[in-house]
């Protein structure tokens, strides 16, 4: 430690770079500084520089083995009490008596115990800073405070488990130990600071929290990485890291700089600027490290459908935890995290736009030409629906992110894109709008891809398969809320007409095949030559339609029930009119194949056995993340 000068010493000058604000320790017995000097015999400085002199030489650790070996806070909480009080007494002699004669041997002697004092004052805060990193860890600091508060909302209830008591006596001893490190590092720190060591006060202080900040921040799994690293990385490789960083965030916040920020606080109460400086210096590389990756990810060029998701993670950790990195990070001199964290959210922003635009686009080049058999749902209806379920998830987030993102143009859609649910027809959030154009430009794509049917009945039906998926997932996620109900309710009109599109098509030569009038009176020839000629439509009709299947439970009874209503009506009246009429048993037996019951039940039994794999429902409590795993493992 480098001699100080008397006059460093005696009036305590300000260390360079930091306004320092002098809190002179009160001692407990005499106060020589409220007594003028004429008042003070020599004996009387001369006794009080001796009983200093038996205190500060007993920890010299030059001289004493004992002193270099053992800790004063440790050891004896009163003598160290009595050390500090000794010293501030050594100081108040020096301002009696340096202004009168700076060269007597009393100056001499009081600076050199000064001297020494102080370099046992900077071992005892080193060793205390070391000695307790288990007890000042951020993690125990922050959690002491909350504790702190949150005790008294406890401690009215009795009849607590032995376990339990036990558990709070154990949290309760640390707490204490941490509080006792707390108070000797205060006390310590200004005793230093006040007496012009305040350089070196810091310089050990933050030695030594750095490392504990730096360590803490690399076990969360945040360490420096370039952009081209970032770049190379295999997805899987990096979507750990991404994982990591969104755990890291919330153990960072919460334990790991609000229990620094909270002990620079206490320790350095004295000095608003010191208190400053060392939060600064211990916490901004670490800080820096952790809301710089982010932007590193939302620059990669990888944009694997899963990076929306994990984007959006990042986002909202950053956004909804804004006002605490505002409060942790409120210094002048930690702006520079400040807008690192802003930073990032500007260009996570940016890359959800362009996630977007890529997934529109992805859509929109979509050129397969494979037909589904019996108009089954297609992969493409899935993969959207499966992402913009996940998607509604984030759209409070969503609607921060792209509220000023220009919405497609109105001629691109129809009117009722634009239209809100509501009686008064204001206009729809972004949001609502952005994914109401990527479901019409995937109907756009499945009405392309319908023309490739050579069967129109069964384009009609892959039509409303494929829409009625889209309307249960919307139904059975939070789209619901973003689409609204007059939305859902045009769009179940428009499967309703594909099915009837589909029935009528797909059965209306098995209608035809009957009289108009299926009660006319007719020749036995005519008749015979109706129920040949349904006989003969209606199994050509239950054959191809057997290979089609309306994949929605509602959609498919709705179907059922009403061909059933139509048809079996129809041909009861004529099977009624006219079975008798068609000659013998014999021929009622060649010409006569179905009764209406036979009809229903062919009907009933129509779409069974068959049914996709890929349901079109989904059960409304579906959690987000389940959502998420199941939209992975379809993609991979």
């Amino acid at each position: 430690m480098p001699r100080k000068g008397m006059r460093s010493i005696c009036f305590s000058p300000r260390t360079p770079s930091f306004s320092v604000s002098r809190q002179s320790m009160s001692p407990s017995r005499t106060s020589l500084s409220s007594t003028p000097r004429r008042r003070f015999s020599e004996s009387m400085i001369e006794q009080a520089i001796d009983a200093a002199a038996t205190i500060i030489m007993k920890w010299d650790a030059e001289t004493s083995a004992y002193a270099r070996v053992t800790s004063l806070f440790y050891e004896s909480k009163r003598e160290a009490m009595q050390f500090i009080r000794f010293f501030n007494e050594l100081q108040k002699i020096m301002h009696l008596l340096v202004p009168e004669d700076s060269g007597s041997e009393k100056i001499i002697q009081a600076q050199n115990l000064m001297q020494i004092a102080m370099k046992r004052l900077q071992k005892e805060f080193y060793q205390i800073l070391s000695m307790n990193r288990a007890h000042l860890d951020p993690e125990s600091v922050s959690t002491r405070s909350s504790r702190t508060s949150a005790r008294s909302s406890t401690s009215d209830y009795d009849g607590e488990d032995d376990e339990i008591r036990t558990a709070e006596d154990s949290i309760s001893e640390v707490e204490e130990v941490s509080s006792m490190a707390m108070s000797d590092l205060k006390l310590i720190a200004d005793c230093m600071i006040a007496s012009g060591y305040a350089k070196e006060c810091i310089h050990i202080y933050k030695l030594i929290r750095k490392s504990i900040i730096d360590e803490g921040i690399y076990k969360l799994g945040i360490e420096k990485i370039s952009s081209s690293q970032v770049n190379k990385m295999d997805w899987d490789v990096l979507d750990l890291k991404i994982k990591n960083w969104l755990e890291a965030v919330k153990i960072s916040l919460r334990m790991l700089f609000t229990g620094e920020k909270i002990l620079c606080d206490k320790v350095f109460a004295s000095s608003d600027s010191i208190r400053e400086s060392c939060f600064t210096e211990i916490s901004k590389e670490g800080a820096t490290l952790l809301f710089g990756f982010p932007e590193l990810v939302a620059k990669t060029k990888k944009s694997p459908p899963e990076k929306m998701f994990r984007v959006l993670d990042m986002y909202t950790a950053i956004s909804e935890n804004w006002q605490e990195i505002e409060t942790i990070f409120s210094f002048e001199s930690t702006s520079g995290i400040r807008l690192q964290a802003l930073n990032s959210l500007i260009r996570l922003s940016e890359s959800v736009r362009s996630l977007l635009t890529d997934f529109e686009s992805t859509i929109q080049k979509d050129s397969s030409k494979a037909m589904i058999p019996g108009g089954g749902l297609h992969p493409l209806t899935i993969y959207l629906m499966n992402y913009l379920t996940i998607l509604a998830d984030y759209s409070s987030i969503l609607t921060d992110i792209i509220s000023d993102w220009p919405p497609p143009a109105k001629s691109s859609l129809p009117e009722s894109y634009f239209d809100s649910p509501d009686s008064d027809k204001s206009p729809l959030p972004a949001i609502s709008v952005r994914i109401s154009w990527l479901i019409f430009v995937l109907l756009c794509k499945l009405d392309g891809k319908a023309k490739h049917y050579k069967g129109v009945s069964l384009s009609y039906l892959f039509l409303a398969n494929n829409l009625q998926h889209v309307i249960s997932r919307v139904r059975t996620s939070n789209l619901q809320y973003l689409l609204g109900e007059e939305w859902i309710a045009k769009h179940e009109a428009k499967v309703r007409q594909f099915a009837a599109n589909y029935e009528r098509l797909a059965w209306g030569h098995v209608f035809a095949s009957l009289p108009e009038n299926p009660t006319a009176s007719m020749t036995q020839g005519e008749t015979k030559e109706y129920f040949r000629k349904f006989n003969s439509s209606f199994e050509d009709a239950y054959r191809k339609q057997s290979s089609c299947v309306p994949l929605d439970s509602k959609l498919r009874d709705e179907i059922k029930v009403s061909l059933g209503r139509k048809l079996v009506a129809v041909y009861r009246e004529f099977y009624d009119t006219h079975k008798s009429t068609v000659g013998d048993e014999r021929s009622v037996r060649l010409f006569v194949r179905f009764s209406p019951e036979d009809i229903g039940n062919y009907l009933s039994d129509l779409f069974f056995g068959t049914v996709s794999s890929q349901s079109s429902s989904t059960s409304s409590s579906t959690s987000s993340h389940h959502r998420r795993h199941m939209w992975s493992q379809q993609r991979a």
